[in-house]
C-alpha cells in the first residue's frame, strides 16, 4: 500500500462521527409499564376507598363506641405458638363466658377491685354488699375479718340443716350498739369456757321458764303464797328455783337434779 492510500485512510475514519447507544424502555414495554403503574394506583385508591367503608359502617370512629353485633355469639381467641388456646371470651345468647388462667377486674385509678383464679377468689372493693333475699350461701367455709349488716337492717347468720361454727384465736366479739342480740336454738346453748369464765354483766339478769323444785308438805306453810325463790345449781350445772327460807333451802328441794 502506497503512502497517498494510507493517508486518504486516515482521514476518511477521522472524519466519521462517533456511535451513540440509547439506554431505556422503548415502545411496547414502556406502554405497559405505564399501564401497570397505572392500576396499581387504581387498586390502592379501591383498597383506601373500601377501609374507609368499612370503618364507617363497623362505627370505628373517633370519640363514638365500638358496636360488635352478630346474630350468633361474638368470640375472641388468644392462642400460643402452637395454635393452643390460651383465653376465650364468647358473648352469646346463652350469657357471657370467659376461660384463662386468671380474670381481674380493676378500677380507672388501677385498684384490684375482683380477682380469680384455681386457688382463691378476691374481693378488693370496700364493700360486698349481697342484694339477694336469700342472703349469701356458702357450701364451705368463709374467712373474713369484718361481717356486718347496713344501717337500719338486720344480720342473720344461718345454717337451715348443719351446724355454724365461729372461730377465732383471739377471740370473737358479737356486739349490737343500738339492739339486742338474740340466740335461739331448738335443743341446747351451751355457752363453754375451757380456762377462763363466763361473766354475765347487767343490771338484770333474767332466767326464764327454770323449773321449780317441789315442796314437801312438811316444810310447805298454809298462809300466803310465797312469790320469793332461791336460784340452786346442781351439780350437774342445771339450774332450777327452790321456795327461799331462813336458810337455803336447795338441799331439800334437789329434787330436780334427779
Amino acid at each position: 500500500m502506497t503512502q497517498e492510500q494510507c493517508s486518504h485512510r486516515n482521514n476518511v475514519q477521522s472524519s466519521e462521527k462517533p456511535q451513540v447507544y440509547k439506554v431505556g424502555i422503548y415502545g411496547w414495554r414502556k406502554r405497559c409499564l405505564y399501564f401497570f403503574v397505572l392500576l396499581l394506583m387504581i387498586l390502592i385508591l379501591i383498597n383506601l376507598a373500601l377501609t374507609i367503608w368499612i370503618l364507617k359502617v363497623m362505627n370505628f370512629t373517633i370519640g363514638h363506641p365500638l358496636f360488635l353485633q352478630s346474630s350468633r355469639n361474638v368470640s375472641v381467641n388468644i392462642v400460643n405458638s402452637n395454635n393452643q388456646l390460651l383465653t376465650q371470651l364468647v358473648t352469646g345468647s346463652s350469657g357471657f363466658k370467659a376461660r384463662g388462667k386468671m380474670f381481674e377486674v380493676k378500677s380507672t385509678s388501677g385498684k384490684l377491685l375482683f380477682s380469680a383464679d384455681e386457688q382463691e377468689v378476691v374481693v378488693g372493693a370496700e364493700r360486698l354488699r349481697v342484694m339477694g333475699a336469700e342472703g349469701a350461701v356458702f357450701s364451705k367455709s368463709v374467712e373474713t375479718p369484718h361481717v356486718r349488716a347496713e344501717p337500719f337492717k338486720e344480720l342473720r347468720l344461718e345454717s337451715p340443716t348443719r351446724s355454724l361454727l365461729m372461730e377465732a384465736p383471739k377471740g370473737i366479739q358479737i356486739l349490737a350498739e343500738a339492739g339486742d342480740i338474740q340466740a335461739i336454738c331448738r335443743n341446747e346453748l351451751r355457752l363453754e369456757s375451757k380456762d377462763g369464765e363466763i361473766a354475765l354483766d347487767a343490771q338484770r339478769i333474767r332466767l326464764m321458764r327454770l323449773p321449780e323444785g317441789k315442796v314437801s308438805s312438811s316444810s310447805s306453810s298454809s298462809g300466803t303464797r310465797q312469790t320469793v325463790y332461791e336460784v340452786c345449781v346442781c351439780p350437774n350445772g342445771r339450774l332450777f328455783l327452790s321456795l327461799a327460807g331462813a336458810g337455803s333451802t336447795c338441799q331439800i328441794n334437789n329434787n330436780v337434779c334427779l
